[in-house]
């Protein structure tokens, strides 16, 4: 009986001091730490990014149609 408890023993003092992974999980919570306020920044000020991007797209749009007009 001892000695099962003693494997046991042995396997999750193995469990416990197994590093591997731990720099995965690190390069994640970097990762997170970027991209998590980014995207709340993002969607914070989605409706202003949107008109803005609707306003340049027309003047794209007016750019071309004036140069269409005028060959010269």
């Amino acid at each position: 009986m001892t000695k099962v408890l003693t494997n046991m023993k042995e396997a999750a003092l193995e469990l416990w001091n197994d590093d591997r992974g731990a720099e995965g999980l690190e390069k994640v919570l970097i990762i997170a730490a970027i991209a998590l306020p980014l995207l709340a920044v993002l969607l914070f000020f989605s409706g202003a990014i949107k008109e803005w991007v609707t306003n340049e797209w027309g003047n794209v749009q007016d750019n071309q149609q004036d140069s269409s007009d005028n060959p010269f």
